[in-house]
């Protein structure tokens, strides 16, 4: 299933394209369903046995299309409705890690009765502003000034009616990546701009991708087990990607759970799976046996 309707299609077909192409590789009778319009026909026509969900964003990783397929009775690949509606929901997830005082940005959300000046006294500067529900760093941006602030809200905004601002963290952007609710080997991200945003994660080829992370062997261990304590605590499962950063002082702070991360030839999860011996075709079965699972 790749494509939909969310600002992420793009990359979702780019996803999609390249598990179709390694499934078929290894003889699987693999099919592309583009939701975008009549899904619910192209699954009943298709009597599809399974669904391998290469979807990005709304509609696709917030538990939506997760639903669906459960009241069909088909089985598919990786999060439930529950796991997959909290991720996406950035500040569910940060409320519920603060629960569990896993260490997360403290944050506020944003809306046309916000005092920009009490939210600049809170979170400080700079901050970091970006839509609630979206991925890909889609209407993200980084406020150096309190002037700044009300733009950035609205740039957000044109993404999605509900906007957060958290506090920046300066220091080392890492991700860790999760299969079978087991971590791969930590990757560190190294970009010339402000931050990782579309054009790093996507089209610059300046972006750095460190695995090994450089981190000493120990403390990348006890880093990569917060980590799944974060995804676990969301009732995430199956498979997935953690951000976080890690500041000057060597503290980790947990920024977001990606449930469906992107399978494209720049993305982290197939990166940290070769570092761990799993070449991508073998990644893609691992991630379709997800959709085993009770």
């Amino acid at each position: 299933m790749m494509g939909g309707s969310s600002a992420e299609r793009v990359i979702s077909l780019q996803s999609g394209q390249a598990v179709l192409d390694a499934l078929q590789r290894q003889r699987i009778d693999a099919h592309i369903v583009d939701p975008q319009k009549n899904v619910m026909t192209q699954l009943e026509k298709g009597k599809y046995d399974r669904v391998f969900i290469a979807l990005h964003g709304r509609g696709g990783e917030d538990g939506l299309m997760q639903g669906m397929l459960e009241t069909l009775g088909l089985p598919y690949t990786g999060s439930g409705v529950l796991g997959s509606s909290l991720a996406m929901d950035k500040c569910r997830s940060k409320q519920i890690w603060q629960s569990y005082e896993i260490p997360t940005p403290p944050f506020v959300e944003l809306n046309e009765h916000s005092d920009w000046i009490d939210v600049v006294k809170y979170l400080g500067l700079p901050l970091f502003v970006k839509p609630v529900r979206e991925g890909s760093s889609y209407g993200a941006s980084k406020v150096k000034e309190a002037g700044e602030l009300e733009n950035a809200w609205l740039q957000a905004c044109k993404y999605d009616e509900r906007v957060m601002a958290e506090s920046w963290v300066e220091g080392g952007e890492y991700t860790v990546s999760i299969l079978a609710d087991e971590r791969l080997p930590m990757i560190r991200l190294e970009t010339p701009r402000e931050f990782y945003d579309y054009e790093a994660k996507y089209i610059a080829e300046t972006t750095q991708y460190h695995c090994p992370s450089g981190l000493d062997l120990e403390i990348e261990d006890e880093i990569s087990e917060l980590a799944v304590d974060a995804f676990q605590a969301l009732d995430a499962s199956g498979w997935g990607r953690v951000d976080l950063m890690i500041d000057a002082n060597g503290k980790p702070w947990l920024i977001e759970v990606n449930t469906i991360p992107g399978l494209t030839s720049h993305s982290l999860v197939p990166m940290s799976a070769k570092k761990a011996g799993i070449n991508f075709d073998e990644l893609t079965l691992k991630i379709l046996a997800t959709s085993l699972c009770e």
